[in-house]
């Protein structure tokens, strides 16, 4: 078996990379575990020098590590650039906190010394996605081997170039030779995988099916998961809301990497004292997108992944306007050589059609109707997700309050879009998965919170 990398800007075959056997695989961590053996009895001191010499590559060679990007995925080139600089902040930002992060914590008992000590637990098992094919992974590397942990990476079938270059990256900063291994195996090797003994732990960025399939496996072998799973993230736009900025920031968030975002904007609910003016709004700023060819700097609108996944957007549009949705401008399928989908914005969304209830994972925005603030608020929290979620209104205070009693979901914005950030914990509750990513809890996930008693 092999793994066809094809443009999805033009449908050009690239790269073919093989499928290793599961018992390459197993050799392989086999591998990583004597690496890591050794490494989680070195400095933090040591770990952050050669992090920091990761980010420096990554900083240092961004244009080379975006173009990959463009061309397995399909992102616009300066997003991949911007990409690659977000990964070399996480890298720093580790380097210079986890020894913080993880010190050992003292707890008065009746011992004549007694602390919490948090220590590397092995092998961290990462199923990563395509979307954001450098970010999401790294957003787990650099705490998983800051923490005094190891890695193997199952990234996506469509981008094995990105996951070859990460494991590059990675063993030219200095890091032990098999310390952190890409897997070249299709989904149905991940089992497999999970059941390995040396395997401690599994992360997963993907679907919500995706993540019940892992966490069900995981859970028969007593391992730990964190899953940062779908979204249909709702911005709420209060009745004395900043149109300009919400709708401004409602259309930035929801084109965000042509729309494939777990915590892009996907429904936007307005109140109906507004709608029409907000409607407006976002429609003039989702048809004064550029849809073209990602690797030209005019364009603002690339193509999708694939062509599956756009034909499998386009089919909830078609079946939301069956159901008495609207469409405002956008969605119909462009006659264009690649994986194009154009900026389409639906209105009159109703409950229990695609636009309202499914996460619809590309440059299609659901404009959503409030009796008023209370029944956005309701609306906002009608889902079976909850990763992100954001409020407009001009006042910062009642804004604030929203976010944190009101909106059920695992990171809450105000007059701002839902972004990742190293300084903040990330993840999502219900069908968004659990666990957090990033800041001081994303790097304690994977490690043995041990109590320490000393009579």
């Amino acid at each position: 078996m092999s793994m066809q990398v094809i443009n999805p800007a033009n449908g050009e075959k690239l790269k073919s990379y093989d499928e290793i056997s599961p018992e390459k695989a197993e050799g392989i961590i086999d591998d990583v575990n004597d690496a890591w053996l050794s490494w989680k009895e070195t400095s933090f001191e040591y770990r952050a020098s050669l992090m920091k010499e990761a980010a420096r590559i990554l900083r240092d060679e961004k244009e080379k590590w975006g173009q990959l990007m463009t061309d397995e995925m399909g992102k616009l080139k300066n997003d991949g650039v911007a990409e690659a600089e977000k990964c070399a902040w996480v890298c720093e930002y580790y380097a210079e906190n986890a020894e913080k992060f993880l010190q050992r914590e003292p707890v008065s008992t009746d011992a004549s010394n007694s602390f919490v000590s948090f220590q590397p637990i092995g092998i961290v098992l990462a199923v990563m996605p395509w979307n954001f094919p450098f970010w999401q992974v790294w957003r787990f590397a650099a705490p998983a081997l800051m923490a005094g942990n190891a890695g193997v990476l199952k990234h996506a079938s469509n981008v094995p170039g990105c996951a070859m270059a990460i494991e590059e990256i990675i063993l030219r900063a200095g890091f032990p030779k098999n310390l952190f291994r890409t897997l070249l195996i299709g989904s149905s090797g991940v089992n497999k995988i999970i059941e390995n003994k040396k395997v401690k732990a599994v992360t997963l960025t993907g679907s919500t099916p995706a993540g019940k399939a892992v966490a069900s496996k995981a859970g028969e072998e007593l391992k730990k998961t964190v899953l940062e799973l779908g979204g249909s993230d709702p911005y709420v736009i209060l009745e004395d809301a900043d149109l300009e900025l919400a709708a401004e920031t409602c259309v930035n968030s929801r084109l965000i990497n042509g729309g494939q975002s777990c915590i892009a904007a996907k429904r936007f609910i307005v109140n109906s004292k507004i709608k029409a003016e907000f409607e407006a709004l976002v429609v003039d700023k989702m048809e004064a997108r550029v849809m073209g060819d990602p690797n030209d700097e005019h364009s603002t609108l690339g193509p999708m992944a694939r062509e599956d996944l756009r034909d499998e957007l386009h089919d909830q549009v078609i079946r939301s306007i069956d159901a008495g949705a609207k469409c405002l401008t956008g969605g119909s399928v462009p006659q264009l050589e690649g994986a194009y989908y154009p900026a389409t914005v639906l209105t009159e969304v109703k409950e229990g059609t695609p636009a309202y209830s499914e996460e619809m994972f590309g440059p299609v925005a659901s404009i959503i109707e409030a009796k008023d603030d209370d029944d956005a608020i309701r609306i906002a929290n009608d889902t079976v997700f909850g990763l992100g979620a954001a409020v407009f209104t001009q006042d910062v205070a009642k804004g604030e309050r929203i976010a944190e009693q009101q909106l059920q979901a695992g990171a809450c914005f105000v007059n701002s879009l839902v972004k990742s950030d190293p300084r903040l914990p990330f993840g999502g509750i219900n069908e968004s998965g659990y666990g957090r990513e990033l800041g001081p809890y994303g790097i304690k996930e994977f490690v043995n919170i041990k109590a320490v008693y000393v009579k």
